[in-house]
């Protein structure tokens, strides 16, 4: 069993990361007035039931009345049937024949940023690599300038937060989940509405032309706060996860080297060891649901109108689901993992992250034929209580 989760200091709430079996399937966490479930089918029923378990799960929040111009377009929170229909509507973007064509574009940007690294005893594997060319490749897609990427930093500065979700009111002084949240996103969706006004009065076919023209069921289309907001769920989608994926993969095949010769050993198992990445070290840890009627999970009845906190994470651990769960094995198959989510939210940018995956991993091993971590300068994670991904990973490659 690898010791990784203690000694890079990862969150100690994780107990899966450690190799520990939850105390109880679902348990209600009265100091924060949530309910976590950890258990692999009972995800899957919630997930499967979007009736019951509503997506609109910040309506419940204390502070939400006061947060509206914040959460309207937000395809997270969007009930249906708007949600499938605007899902549909965009998802041709993100489909796996739109992102197909990308594969050459993102070896380009790769092999390019690789050409400039060449030379380099060290480099970040984050920062230096996967953040910049993600970068570019989404400013491309969303169709604003290449220097506007600096602002998808907000994105990782909100999920820097170390603050859980609550519908307990905050004492005075402190910060709530939405505060915390929306305190660094607000120059980007600033800057954003610039570009979506800008779309506007010059159409086009990128995505944030794409989300001006969105129709709604009634007929009307998203006013200019509602395509921001829906922007930056797509950034959170398309641009963060890959470079997530990207960094908790890195530092997986450091972590358990046999398996990095194997990968290298067998091209073949690039693929794999993206989906396996997913399962071990999932990065959106949770996701959440609120209860629109009292309902039974497990052994445990859950009341009506309460947040019910999904741990990816932990079912992607769960035994009954998997054999050797807490094993790391690139060549795992079936993996049926939530690590891009499921049901009618499962991740837009999923075919995507897979496929810089894939392209990124390829080239990385032919260009280095080692990459290490170094103790004396260790990774870094988001401080997000839900969230499992690296801000740096500083590796060795010569």
């Amino acid at each position: 069993m690898s010791d990784f989760a203690d000694r890079w200091g990862l969150n100690p709430a994780h107990f899966w990361l450690r190799g520990k079996e939850p105390e109880r399937i679902v348990e209600h966490d009265e100091k924060m007035g949530i309910w976590n479930v950890y258990g692999y089918p009972e995800a899957a029923e919630i997930i499967g039931d979007p009736v019951t378990f509503s997506s609109d799960s910040s309506r419940l929040l204390p502070d939400a009345e006061d947060k509206d111009e914040y959460s309207e377009g937000d395809l997270l929170q969007m009930a249906e049937p708007e949600h499938t229909n605007l899902r549909k509507q965009v998802g041709r973007v993100f489909s796996p024949a739109a992102v197909a064509k990308l594969g050459a574009r993102i070896t380009e940007l790769a092999t390019g940023i690789l050409d400039e690294l060449a030379g380099r005893d060290r480099i970040d594997l984050i920062k230096d690599f996967a953040d910049p060319m993600s970068g570019i490749l989404f400013c491309e897609i969303l169709g604003i300038p290449p220097g506007d990427r600096e602002l998808f930093r907000l994105i990782q500065q909100s999920i820097d937060s170390p603050v859980p979700i609550s519908t307990v009111p905050p004492e005075d002084g402190e910060e709530s989940y939405l505060e915390a949240q929306l305190a660094h996103l607000q120059p980007l969706r600033e800057r954003l509405a610039e570009h979506v006004d800008g779309h506007r009065k010059n159409p086009s076919d990128d995505l944030l032309g794409v989300l001006t023209g969105l129709t709604k069921l009634d007929g009307t289309g998203l006013n200019d706060n509602e395509v921001t907001n829906f922007a930056i769920i797509m950034l959170g989608a398309g641009h963060l996860t890959s470079t997530v994926l990207i960094g908790n993969t890195g530092l997986l095949l450091d972590e358990f080297p046999d398996q990095a010769a194997r990968v290298r050993a067998d091209r073949a198992l690039v693929p794999s060891v993206i989906e396996e990445s997913l399962r071990f070290l999932t990065p959106a840890a949770a996701t959440y649901r609120a209860t629109t009627a009292e309902v039974k999970v497990g052994d445990t009845v859950i009341p009506k109108d309460q947040i019910v906190q999904v741990w990816y994470a932990a079912a992607n651990r769960d035994p009954r689901q998997f054999e050797r769960p807490h094993e790391f094995d690139p060549g795992r198959d079936p993996n049926p993992h939530f690590g891009f989510g499921r049901g009618i939210h499962y991740c837009l940018g999923a075919h995507m992250a897979r496929l810089e995956g894939r392209i990124v991993f390829n080239l990385l091993l032919d260009r280095f034929p080692a990459m290490r971590t170094d103790p004396a300068d260790p990774p870094s994670f988001f401080g997000a209580p839900d969230f499992i991904g690296l801000h740096s990973l500083p590796v060795r490659v010569n």
